[in-house]
């Protein structure tokens, strides 16, 4: 049976949820509506307090994109009745049992109606309070598997996480799923249990010290970032959590965990170029175009791990076809580092070439040079580079704010605010600027290979990064791109 008709019996009853609205999520509910008319309904959980609030964001923060305007032009004026007929948002929150769906027979309509349940939801700071990353990144990951055990029509469970669960590994990655409380460091053991008890006993303290909101926030970053177990940043390390939990706890419920490597804007489905919010590497070409950015750390030659955004939601598309009803796990990297390598140095000379060619204007309407930002490729010489140039004018300065008796301190303070700000982002970058590894995708190849054999499939849901002249993509199309829907 050709696949397409397949996805479009199987996206005959779905949920998807969200939270942070990760970019697949937006280009997952785009093609679905465009390619599969034929949808029955898409239920769209949605953090909300009632429906009423819930219908505001979709029809505000999703179906209000740019990304829709193929969409609402191929429907014209019988855009938003088509849309009111598929999509249905549902007020709740992943973080509670339930999904926080108050309504028990909203609840009882979703565990009948369901078939395939997909999971985007996801906090990706990289220092965010590890109170809200358990949460949302393992504990939601359990809350939407025990929803979909209880729908009677499920077909799979399709939980889209991150390559970079991998942690700081070297060479060739395998797609192999985690075992309950594996770490990625030697001799030590995961409770998760554990990890949500050690978090409610410190909020426990904090309040009962009459703590403030900011002193919570600040305690909670900082107990994530004693809790890596051999992971570089809270992110991948409960994203980790949210793998394992599904893999223990799934019995035979199908399951398929999708980790695609860094997503990046459209390549050519939709709208290319589109972009929501900024990726890694996008705040290099932000704070390029800020001229904030004084030297770049890392090694170009160096394979940056990218896939657009439209080649993810094809891979989940496809994935949810092929697996259906398999009582099974299968784990899949979305990535281009073994099929299609891209080094920095294509990043850099893309969006050097780019901005040559199409200079940034001043605000006093002056054309600014374009000059190409020094790199230091390696850590040592890095922070020589920023104790020289920052701190030791600062430890400067400090002296002679003591002399003054302190007629500096604030110049002071702002200054080293933001100097131990920078530093600290070096520290969470730093695995990714000098990461060694490469993601194998045997097991997507093996899809890849199944879908050739019919072409307009194969174009319609296209996840092949070798289709991708990676010079051409980031200079014509990525770089524009986060200019025209990131910057604005």
């Amino acid at each position: 049976m050709p696949l397409v008709v397949r996805v479009t019996h199987q996206l005959s009853r779905l949920i998807s949820s969200v939270v942070s609205k990760p970019l697949p999520f937006f280009l997952f509910v785009e093609k679905v509506l465009r390619v599969q008319p034929e949808v029955k309904r898409l239920f769209l959980l949605v953090r909300a307090a009632d429906a009423a609030s819930a219908n505001q964001r979709v029809q505000t923060e999703i179906l209000g994109k740019d990304l829709f305007k193929v969409l609402r032009d191929k429907h014209g004026d019988g855009f938003q009745p088509f849309v009111a007929s598929k999509v249905f948002p549902v007020a709740g929150d992943i973080v509670r049992e339930d999904l926080g769906i108050q309504d028990s027979n909203l609840r009882e309509k979703l565990w009948k109606e369901v078939g395939i349940v997909v999971n985007v939801a996801a906090t990706t700071s990289f220092d965010d309070r590890y109170d809200v990353s358990l949460g949302i990144n393992a504990l939601g990951a359990k809350h939407i598997l025990e929803f979909a055990r209880r729908c009677v029509r499920l077909e799979m469970l399709l939980h889209v996480s991150t390559a970079y669960v991998a942690g700081e590994q070297s060479g060739l990655i395998l797609e192999k799923k985690f075992l309950m409380g594996e770490t990625l460091k030697g001799g030590s053991y995961l409770d998760i249990e554990a990890e949500l008890r050690l978090v409610d006993k410190k909020k426990r303290e904090l309040r009962a010290e009459y703590a403030t909101e900011e002193v919570e926030k600040l305690a909670m970053k900082r107990l994530g970032m004693k809790r890596y177990f051999g992971w570089p940043n809270t992110y991948v390390c409960t994203k980790a959590m949210g793998e394992m939990l599904l893999g223990h706890l799934r019995g035979d419920l199908p399951l398929v965990i999708l980790r695609p490597t860094i997503i990046t804007s459209v390549h050519r489905d939709p709208l290319p170029g589109w972009i929501e919010g900024t990726r890694t590497i996008d705040s290099l070409i932000m704070g390029y175009v800020k001229g904030k950015i004084a030297c770049l750390f890392g090694d170009l030659d160096n394979v940056a791990d990218v896939v657009p955004g439209d080649m993810v939601v094809n891979a989940m598309m496809v994935t949810m076809a092929a697996h259906s009803n398999q009582r099974s796990e299968f784990i899949y990297h979305m990535s281009s580092s073994v099929r299609n390598p891209m080094t920095y140095a294509i990043l850099e000379q893309s969006a050097y070439r780019y901005f040559l060619e199409n200079p940034r204007v001043g605000k006093d309407g002056r054309i600014i040079k374009t000059r190409r930002v020094p790199v230091i490729r390696n850590m040592t010489r890095f922070r020589t580079y920023m104790t020289v140039r920052y701190k030791l004018p600062l430890g400067v300065l400090h002296l002679i704010n003591l002399l003054s008796c302190g007629r500096f301190a604030r110049g002071y303070n702002e200054l080293n605010r933001k100097y131990k700000f920078v530093m600290h982002l070096v520290d969470l970058y730093e695995p990714y600027a000098f990461f060694r590894g490469c993601f194998d995708d045997l097991n997507m190849e093996r899809l890849r290979m199944a879908m050739k054999k019919d072409d307009a499939e194969a174009w319609m849901f296209d996840f092949d990064p070798k289709h991708i002249d990676w010079e051409d993509y980031f200079y014509r199309i990525h770089v524009p791109g986060v200019l025209k829907y990131a910057f604005k």
